[in-house]
Protein backbone atom coordinates (compact mmCIF):
# COMPACT_ATOMS: atom_id res chain seq x y z
CA UNK A 1 0.00 0.00 0.00
CA UNK A 2 0.94 3.23 -0.96
CA UNK A 3 1.10 6.98 1.04
CA UNK A 4 -2.82 7.00 -0.19
CA UNK A 5 -4.88 4.16 -0.77
CA UNK A 6 -5.74 5.34 -4.07
CA UNK A 7 -8.88 2.18 -4.26
CA UNK A 8 -10.78 4.73 -1.81
CA UNK A 9 -13.24 3.68 1.51
CA UNK A 10 -16.55 3.36 -0.58
CA UNK A 11 -15.56 2.57 -3.99
CA UNK A 12 -17.27 -0.28 -4.71
CA UNK A 13 -20.61 0.64 -3.53
CA UNK A 14 -20.48 3.75 -6.12
CA UNK A 15 -23.98 3.85 -8.34
CA UNK A 16 -25.07 5.87 -10.74
CA UNK A 17 -26.57 8.78 -8.50
CA UNK A 18 -28.06 11.07 -11.48
CA UNK A 19 -30.36 8.10 -12.50
CA UNK A 20 -31.84 9.02 -8.25
CA UNK A 21 -31.35 12.69 -8.66
CA UNK A 22 -31.87 13.80 -11.92
CA UNK A 23 -29.34 15.32 -14.14
CA UNK A 24 -30.01 19.39 -13.28
CA UNK A 25 -28.01 22.61 -14.98
CA UNK A 26 -25.22 22.81 -12.64
CA UNK A 27 -22.84 25.69 -13.29
CA UNK A 28 -21.51 26.83 -10.01
CA UNK A 29 -20.34 25.25 -6.53
CA UNK A 30 -22.16 26.25 -3.45
CA UNK A 31 -21.58 25.55 0.39
CA UNK A 32 -25.21 24.83 1.06
CA UNK A 33 -25.52 27.55 3.33
CA UNK A 34 -27.50 30.93 1.55
CA UNK A 35 -25.61 33.47 3.81
CA UNK A 36 -22.21 32.18 2.86
CA UNK A 37 -22.76 31.96 -0.65
CA UNK A 38 -24.32 35.27 -1.32
CA UNK A 39 -20.78 36.09 -0.04
CA UNK A 40 -18.87 34.02 -2.37
CA UNK A 41 -21.33 35.46 -5.29
CA UNK A 42 -23.99 32.97 -5.57
CA UNK A 43 -21.58 30.16 -5.61
CA UNK A 44 -18.01 29.34 -6.90
CA UNK A 45 -17.54 28.92 -11.06
CA UNK A 46 -17.18 25.35 -11.73
CA UNK A 47 -13.82 24.03 -13.40
CA UNK A 48 -12.04 26.82 -10.68
CA UNK A 49 -8.85 26.07 -8.79
CA UNK A 50 -10.22 27.13 -5.34
CA UNK A 51 -7.46 28.11 -2.38
CA UNK A 52 -9.19 28.15 1.31
CA UNK A 53 -5.98 29.59 3.48
CA UNK A 54 -5.42 30.00 7.14
CA UNK A 55 -4.15 29.41 10.01
CA UNK A 56 -4.85 26.31 12.51
CA UNK A 57 -8.19 26.48 13.79
CA UNK A 58 -9.54 28.86 11.20
CA UNK A 59 -12.04 26.66 9.88
CA UNK A 60 -10.66 25.94 6.58
CA UNK A 61 -11.82 22.45 6.93
CA UNK A 62 -15.17 23.57 7.73
CA UNK A 63 -15.68 25.63 4.63
CA UNK A 64 -13.85 22.87 2.59
CA UNK A 65 -17.25 20.41 4.34
CA UNK A 66 -19.57 22.91 4.09
CA UNK A 67 -18.60 22.56 -0.01
CA UNK A 68 -19.15 19.11 0.45
CA UNK A 69 -22.45 19.68 1.37
CA UNK A 70 -23.43 21.98 -1.59
CA UNK A 71 -21.75 19.38 -4.23
CA UNK A 72 -24.16 16.71 -2.99
CA UNK A 73 -26.94 19.16 -3.40
CA UNK A 74 -26.24 20.09 -6.95
CA UNK A 75 -25.74 16.27 -7.97
CA UNK A 76 -21.82 16.79 -8.10
CA UNK A 77 -19.72 14.03 -7.43
CA UNK A 78 -16.67 14.75 -4.24
CA UNK A 79 -12.98 12.97 -4.08
CA UNK A 80 -11.50 14.24 -0.87
CA UNK A 81 -8.13 13.65 0.02
CA UNK A 82 -7.79 14.11 3.50
CA UNK A 83 -4.27 14.12 5.50
CA UNK A 84 -6.48 13.64 8.98
CA UNK A 85 -9.41 12.19 8.58
CA UNK A 86 -10.78 8.42 8.09
CA UNK A 87 -13.98 7.34 7.36
CA UNK A 88 -15.61 7.26 10.28
CA UNK A 89 -13.87 10.67 11.47
CA UNK A 90 -15.39 11.91 8.32
CA UNK A 91 -18.71 11.01 9.19
CA UNK A 92 -18.80 12.00 12.44
CA UNK A 93 -17.80 15.42 11.84
CA UNK A 94 -20.16 16.24 9.33
CA UNK A 95 -22.91 14.53 11.32
CA UNK A 96 -21.48 17.22 14.06
CA UNK A 97 -22.12 19.62 11.93
CA UNK A 98 -26.01 19.09 10.85
CA UNK A 99 -24.63 17.59 7.51
CA UNK A 100 -25.47 14.15 7.52
CA UNK A 101 -23.88 12.50 4.18
CA UNK A 102 -24.14 9.17 4.60
CA UNK A 103 -26.15 7.69 2.18
CA UNK A 104 -24.50 10.09 -0.14
CA UNK A 105 -21.12 8.27 0.97
CA UNK A 106 -22.65 5.13 1.32
CA UNK A 107 -23.42 5.45 -2.72
CA UNK A 108 -19.99 6.37 -3.78
CA UNK A 109 -20.82 9.99 -4.35
CA UNK A 110 -18.23 11.51 -2.15
CA UNK A 111 -14.96 8.94 -1.69
CA UNK A 112 -12.43 9.57 1.03
CA UNK A 113 -8.90 8.34 0.20
CA UNK A 114 -7.15 9.35 3.64
CA UNK A 115 -3.72 9.94 3.65
CA UNK A 116 -1.56 7.17 5.50
CA UNK A 117 1.92 9.19 6.34
CA UNK A 118 2.54 8.08 9.70
CA UNK A 119 4.68 5.01 8.31
CA UNK A 120 6.80 6.20 5.98
CA UNK A 121 9.95 8.90 5.64
CA UNK A 122 8.72 12.35 4.65
CA UNK A 123 10.94 12.85 2.09
CA UNK A 124 10.38 15.53 -0.99
CA UNK A 125 10.74 12.08 -3.10
CA UNK A 126 7.59 10.65 -1.39
CA UNK A 127 5.87 13.72 -1.67
CA UNK A 128 6.26 14.39 -5.34
CA UNK A 129 5.35 10.89 -5.77
CA UNK A 130 2.23 11.49 -3.61
CA UNK A 131 1.10 14.91 -5.83
CA UNK A 132 1.82 13.03 -8.88
CA UNK A 133 -0.51 10.65 -7.90
CA UNK A 134 -3.01 13.08 -6.92
CA UNK A 135 -2.95 14.98 -10.42
CA UNK A 136 -3.55 11.53 -12.30
CA UNK A 137 -6.15 10.64 -10.11
CA UNK A 138 -7.91 13.71 -11.28
CA UNK A 139 -7.28 13.54 -14.27
CA UNK A 140 -9.03 10.43 -14.81
CA UNK A 141 -11.28 10.39 -12.16
CA UNK A 142 -15.24 10.62 -12.83
CA UNK A 143 -15.83 13.08 -9.72
CA UNK A 144 -16.50 16.49 -10.64
CA UNK A 145 -14.91 18.04 -7.55
CA UNK A 146 -11.40 17.17 -6.04
CA UNK A 147 -10.62 18.16 -2.53
CA UNK A 148 -7.00 18.61 -1.14
CA UNK A 149 -6.79 19.05 3.03
CA UNK A 150 -4.52 19.97 2.99
CA UNK A 151 -1.51 21.00 0.76
CA UNK A 152 0.49 22.07 4.25
CA UNK A 153 2.16 18.12 5.08
CA UNK A 154 3.41 17.93 1.41
CA UNK A 155 4.54 21.58 1.15
CA UNK A 156 6.41 20.91 4.47
CA UNK A 157 8.37 18.12 3.05
CA UNK A 158 9.16 19.19 -0.88
CA UNK A 159 10.00 22.19 -3.02
CA UNK A 160 7.99 25.18 -3.93
CA UNK A 161 8.87 24.22 -7.34
CA UNK A 162 7.43 20.85 -6.76
CA UNK A 163 4.14 22.70 -5.55
CA UNK A 164 3.71 25.56 -7.98
CA UNK A 165 4.44 22.39 -10.79
CA UNK A 166 1.27 20.39 -8.85
CA UNK A 167 -0.63 24.17 -8.87
CA UNK A 168 0.20 24.75 -12.60
CA UNK A 169 -1.16 20.63 -13.34
CA UNK A 170 -4.13 21.29 -11.07
CA UNK A 171 -4.93 24.38 -12.69
CA UNK A 172 -4.78 22.68 -16.25
CA UNK A 173 -7.02 19.88 -15.11
CA UNK A 174 -9.65 22.58 -13.89
CA UNK A 175 -9.67 24.56 -17.70
CA UNK A 176 -11.06 20.77 -18.97
CA UNK A 177 -13.50 21.30 -16.15
CA UNK A 178 -12.81 19.53 -12.99
CA UNK A 179 -13.23 21.69 -9.90
CA UNK A 180 -10.07 21.71 -7.03
CA UNK A 181 -10.15 22.61 -3.80
CA UNK A 182 -7.30 23.11 -1.98
CA UNK A 183 -6.89 23.98 1.82
CA UNK A 184 -3.63 25.26 3.12
CA UNK A 185 -1.68 26.98 6.10
CA UNK A 186 0.26 30.65 5.01
CA UNK A 187 2.80 30.18 6.86
CA UNK A 188 4.21 26.47 5.00
CA UNK A 189 5.79 28.77 2.62
CA UNK A 190 7.77 31.77 1.82
CA UNK A 191 6.35 35.18 0.59
CA UNK A 192 7.13 34.92 -3.11
CA UNK A 193 5.63 31.28 -3.15
CA UNK A 194 2.55 32.13 -1.17
CA UNK A 195 2.43 35.27 -3.81
CA UNK A 196 2.53 33.02 -6.89
CA UNK A 197 0.67 30.17 -5.40
CA UNK A 198 -2.60 32.81 -5.09
CA UNK A 199 -2.06 34.26 -8.37
CA UNK A 200 -1.93 30.43 -9.92
CA UNK A 201 -5.45 30.26 -8.05
CA UNK A 202 -8.74 31.33 -9.50
CA UNK A 203 -10.49 31.92 -6.41
CA UNK A 204 -8.67 32.47 -3.00
CA UNK A 205 -10.59 32.49 0.62
CA UNK A 206 -8.59 33.30 3.26
CA UNK A 207 -9.95 32.13 6.84
CA UNK A 208 -9.36 33.62 10.25
CA UNK A 209 -10.16 33.86 13.95
CA UNK A 210 -11.45 37.25 15.51
CA UNK A 211 -11.80 37.55 19.28
CA UNK A 212 -16.02 38.71 20.06
CA UNK A 213 -16.08 39.13 23.48
CA UNK A 214 -14.51 35.97 25.21
CA UNK A 215 -15.51 33.81 22.05
CA UNK A 216 -13.32 33.48 19.16
CA UNK A 217 -15.07 33.43 15.86
CA UNK A 218 -14.59 32.30 12.54
CA UNK A 219 -14.45 34.97 9.28
CA UNK A 220 -13.92 33.98 5.99
CA UNK A 221 -12.34 36.96 3.77
CA UNK A 222 -13.01 36.75 0.12
CA UNK A 223 -9.98 37.65 -1.72
CA UNK A 224 -10.54 36.51 -4.80
CA UNK A 225 -13.57 34.76 -6.96
CA UNK A 226 -12.70 34.49 -10.35
CA UNK A 227 -15.88 34.65 -12.97
CA UNK A 228 -18.32 35.00 -10.11
CA UNK A 229 -22.01 35.74 -11.32
CA UNK A 230 -22.52 38.65 -8.70
CA UNK A 231 -20.26 41.07 -6.94
CA UNK A 232 -18.76 39.64 -4.02
CA UNK A 233 -19.04 40.50 -0.41
CA UNK A 234 -15.60 41.30 1.97
CA UNK A 235 -16.39 38.41 4.63
CA UNK A 236 -18.93 36.28 6.67
CA UNK A 237 -18.30 35.88 10.38
CA UNK A 238 -19.88 32.57 11.89
CA UNK A 239 -19.47 29.75 14.41
CA UNK A 240 -19.50 26.39 14.09
CA UNK A 241 -22.04 24.93 17.19
CA UNK A 242 -21.79 20.46 17.74
CA UNK A 243 -25.52 19.22 16.86
CA UNK A 244 -26.15 22.49 14.97
CA UNK A 245 -23.72 23.45 12.40
CA UNK A 246 -22.41 27.23 11.07
CA UNK A 247 -24.29 30.41 13.00
CA UNK A 248 -23.71 33.29 11.01
CA UNK A 249 -23.27 35.99 12.93
CA UNK A 250 -24.51 39.59 11.66
CA UNK A 251 -21.24 41.91 10.97
CA UNK A 252 -23.09 44.81 13.80
CA UNK A 253 -23.05 41.81 16.59
CA UNK A 254 -19.15 40.81 15.48
CA UNK A 255 -17.37 44.36 15.69
CA UNK A 256 -15.01 44.32 18.72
Amino acid sequence: MGLFDFSSTNAENQVDIYDLLGEEERKVLTTGNVEIDKKLGNGLPLGSLILIEGQNDTGKSVLAQQLIWGSMHNNLRVDLFSTELTAKGFLTQMEAMSLDISDFFAWGYIRLFPCQLAAFKLTPEAMNDILEHIIHHAKFSDADVIIIDSLTVFAEHTSPDAVLNFLAAAKNICEHGKTMVLTMHGYAFGDETLTRIRSICDTHLFMMRKLMGDTYIMVLEVAKVSGAQKTTGNCVNFEVHPGYGVKIIPVSSARV
